[in-house]
C-alpha cells in the first residue's frame, strides 16, 4: 500500500474533526448575538474564555505529544467535548449553557486540530513523505472542511432554524466519534526526536518573530471572520446564507492556494511568498469592507482564501524551520500563535463594534495585516547571512 493511502484515514478524521469544529466556531458568535440578542461585547466573554482554554490544553497536548502520550485517549476528550456540547445546545440552546457547557466542550475540541497536526507530521516522516508538502495535505484538508461546514451551518441557520445547527452537530459529532474509533490506531504516538531538553520559551529570537508574523496575519483575519457574518448580515443587508456563501467561496480558494503554496517553497523558500500573502491581506480586508453586494462579497472572500490559504500553508512550516527538535511544540506554538490572535480579535471586534460597529473593526483589521510586514522585514534582515549558506534551508 502506498503512503498515501495509508495515511488516508488519518486525512479523513483530521476532515471530520475539523468539519464538526467549523459548522459551530463561526456560528457561535453570530447565534450569540442575531439569535440571543445579546450586546456585541458578548462575543469577547464566550470566545475570551473559550479559546483561553483550548490554548492552555494545546500547550499541555504537546508536551505530552512531545513525550511519547498516545494520541488516540486526547483526541477522544475533544470529540467528547464536542459531543456533550452540541447535545446541551441541541436541547437547551440558551446564554447560561453556552458559557459553560458550551465553552468547555467547543474550547476541548478545538484542541485536536493542533493535536492532529503534531501527529500528522511524524506519521508522514514515518511513512516516507515530507513534513512540508504533508503539512500542506492536512492544511487543504481543513480548508476544506471549512468550505463545507460554515456554508452547512449557516445555510440550516437561515432556512430551518439556529437551533438546528445544533442538532446537525450532534450528527457530526457522532460521525466524528466513528471514524476516530476505527479509523486512529490506539498505539500512534508522535515523540520528538532525542535531543537535549529545551523549551520553546528558551528559543532564539527568529522563532519568536515568526510567531509574531503568524500572530500579526491571524489577528488581522480573526478580526474579519469574526465582524464578516454580523457585517454582511446586519449592516450591508445581504441575505442569512451570505456568510456561509462567503466561507465556501473563502475556502474554495483557500484549497487552491495551499495546494500552490509546495511550488512557492520549492522556488521562493518561505519568505518571500509569506510578505506577498502579508500584502494581500491589506488589499482583501479593503475590499471586504466595502462590500455591498453578492459579487462584491465572492471578490472580497476570493481574494482572502488566496492569502489567508498561502498564509497557513507556509506559515507552520515556517515556524517549525526553528525548532525541528520539538516539532509538537512548533506546531503548537503556531496553533497558539492562531488560537491567541482568536482571544483577542473576538474581544476586540465586539468592543469596536460596541462604540462603532462591524465595518469599523474589519478596517482596523488591516492596519494590524500591515504590522506583520516590518515583523518579517526584521526576521529577513537577521536570517540574510544563514540564508546564504547552501546548508541552511530555505526561509
Amino acid at each position: 500500500m502506498s503512503p498515501k493511502r495509508r495515511l488516508a484515514p488519518f486525512l479523513f478524521l483530521l476532515f471530520t474533526g475539523t468539519l464538526g469544529n467549523s459548522a459551530i466556531m463561526p456560528f457561535m458568535p453570530f447565534y450569540l448575538v442575531n439569535e440571543l440578542q445579546q450586546p456585541p461585547w458578548m462575543l469577547s466573554v464566550y470566545t475570551g474564555m473559550a479559546v483561553t482554554l483550548t490554548l492552555t490544553l494545546n500547550r499541555v497536548f504537546a508536551r505530552r505529544i512531545d513525550a511519547g502520550t498516545r494520541v488516540f485517549p486526547i483526541i477522544g476528550c475533544a470529540v467528547a467535548g464536542y459531543a456533550l456540547t452540541s447535545l446541551s445546545m441541541a436541547v437547551s440552546p440558551t446564554l447560561p449553557v453556552a458559557l459553560t457547557l458550551g465553552v468547555f466542550g467547543f474550547g476541548l475540541s478545538a484542541s485536536s486540530i493542533s493535536a492532529m497536526f503534531a501527529t500528522g507530521g511524524h506519521m508522514a516522516e514515518r511513512n516516507g513523505v515530507a513534513r512540508p508538502k504533508f503539512n500542506a495535505y492536512m492544511r487543504a484538508t481543513t480548508s476544506t472542511a471549512w468550505m463545507i461546514g460554515p456554508a452547512v451551518s449557516f445555510s440550516i441557520a437561515g432556512s430551518i432554524g439556529a437551533t438546528a445547527v445544533f442538532t446537525f452537530a450532534c450528527g457530526l459529532a457522532i460521525l466524528w466519534a466513528v471514524v476516530w474509533y476505527v479509523g486512529l490506531p490506539r498505539d500512534v504516538t508522535a515523540p520528538a526526536p532525542p535531543k537535549p531538553d529545551v523549551d520553546i520559551a528558551s528559543a532564539p529570537i527568529d522563532l519568536w518573530l515568526a510567531a509574531a508574523f503568524v500572530f500579526c496575519l491571524s489577528l488581522a483575519h480573526g478580526l474579519t471572520a469574526t465582524s464578516l457574518p454580523l457585517y454582511f448580515v446586519q449592516e450591508v443587508g445581504l441575505p442569512d446564507f451570505a456568510p456561509g456563501a462567503a466561507f465556501s467561496v473563502k475556502t474554495f480558494v483557500e484549497v487552491i492556494a495551499i495546494f500552490s503554496s509546495s511550488f512557492l517553497m520549492a522556488r521562493l523558500g518561505l519568505r518571500i511568498p509569506l510578505m506577498a500573502c502579508a500584502c494581500l491581506a491589506i488589499v482583501a480586508i479593503l475590499v471586504l469592507s466595502s462590500v455591498q453586494t453578492l459579487p462584491q462579497m465572492a471578490l472580497g472572500s476570493s481574494l482572502e482564501g488566496l492569502y489567508y490559504g498561502l498564509f497557513a500553508s507556509i506559515g507552520i512550516s515556517y515556524i517549525q524551520s526553528f525548532a525541528q527538535d520539538r516539532p509538537a511544540q512548533a506546531t503548537a506554538l503556531y496553533w497558539n500563535a492562531m488560537m491567541l490572535s482568536g482571544l483577542l480579535a473576538a474581544p476586540a471586534a465586539g468592543l469596536i463594534a460596541q462604540l462603532a460597529d462591524f465595518r469599523t473593526a474589519i478596517l482596523l483589521s488591516s492596519g494590524v495585516a500591515a504590522l506583520a510586514i516590518p515583523i518579517l522585514l526584521m526576521g529577513m534582515l537577521r536570517d540574510g547571512a544563514s540564508r546564504a549558506s547552501p546548508d541552511h534551508p530555505p526561509r
